[in-house]
């Protein structure tokens, strides 16, 4: 199953693209071609992170590696665990104790993992996608924005979920970056209202 990755493409503090990810490395790739001096920064809009993309070749093997970033692998190398279940066996380091309460549970210890980390997950989603877009807003700011005046005291707005703060201190910042770095924001002040 492939999942739809949103990128944006900055040049300095110019937005190139936003959008579909093979979409914006076609428009990467056109604004290199035509040598345009600075610096371009792609950005995963999901983690905040830059993105490391080969442009070398021509627009066809671009695109097809930016496909296969995307596509979960079928043909990977079969590992340990239940592959078409997707499971996949990893070490998990406990106490005795632990060990001792989890073989007494019904369906043993791995089903009775599966349980308590589902349960936790379902506990905590909503402050997890508070903080995982948090994390990545934060993480593109400090990329782009981490030398802009207000800087420090909107990371603090961010994680405080002060939206109206946010948006008051990121008013003076270049727009495009300002309005990415909101976009990015968006669903930490959504999740937490």
């Amino acid at each position: 199953m492939a999942t739809q990755t949103s990128w944006s493409a900055f040049e300095g503090e110019k937005l190139l693209a936003t959008g579909p990810a093979p979409t914006v490395a076609a428009v990467v790739r056109a604004a290199i071609a035509h040598k345009s001096g600075r610096n371009i920064l792609i950005f995963d809009e999901s983690s905040g992170r830059v993105v490391d993309l080969d442009l070398s070749g021509s627009d066809e093997e671009v695109l097809g590696r930016v496909r296969d970033r995307e596509a979960v692998s079928v043909d990977a190398p079969r590992q340990p665990g239940r592959p078409k279940l997707g499971v996949v066996a990893r070490e998990v380091t406990l106490l005795p104790r632990h060990w001792e309460w989890l073989s007494g549970q019904p369906g043993g210890a791995s089903a009775a993992l599966r349980r308590l980390v589902d349960a936790a997950r379902a506990a905590n989603a909503g402050k997890d996608r508070i903080r995982h877009a948090q994390e990545a807003a934060d993480r593109f700011m400090s990329a782009m924005l981490g030398n802009q005046a207000g800087y420090e005291e909107a990371s603090r707005a961010l994680y405080g979920g002060e939206k109206s703060r946010f948006a008051e201190l990121t008013e003076p910042w270049p727009c495009d970056l300002r309005d990415c770095a909101r976009r990015m924001a968006a669903p930490a002040f959504e999740a937490a209202a």
